[in-house]
């Protein structure tokens, strides 16, 4: 998809919108959890080893921004990945931190890896 140029304002803003969704390790860690299928907020904070709180307020988040859904089944909410596009980006940025790690490791000598 070519973007334009130049970006319209209400464009740039739903561009850092997204990017400041999963600009926090938290809903990084969220959504490589859900990668695997959906899941309550309890099976999330287990996982991912903090409050159902926490987890809650950053599924908010997440579904605010369209990149996770959420369906309810009896007393259970269940949260998934709706937005696949996103899991491209991390992919695409994923390539280069390792990229980056194994040019910083051969200038090192000490071949740095993930």
């Amino acid at each position: 998809m070519a973007l334009p140029h130049p970006l319209s304002d209400p464009l740039v803003e739903a561009i850092a919108l997204r990017f400041r969704a999963i600009g926090e390790p938290v809903r990084v860690r969220l959504l490589d959890r859900l990668r695997a299928g959906e899941a309550t907020v309890q099976e999330l904070a287990d996982e991912v080893g903090t409050s159902q709180q926490n987890v809650s307020k950053h599924l908010r988040v997440l579904l605010q921004a369209a990149i996770v859904g959420r369906r309810k089944e009896g007393p259970f909410v269940y949260y998934r990945i709706t937005d696949s596009a996103v899991l491209e980006l991390c992919a695409v940025v994923c390539s280069m931190v390792e990229r980056q790690l194994a040019e910083l490791g051969e200038a090192l000598g000490t071949g740095a890896a993930l």
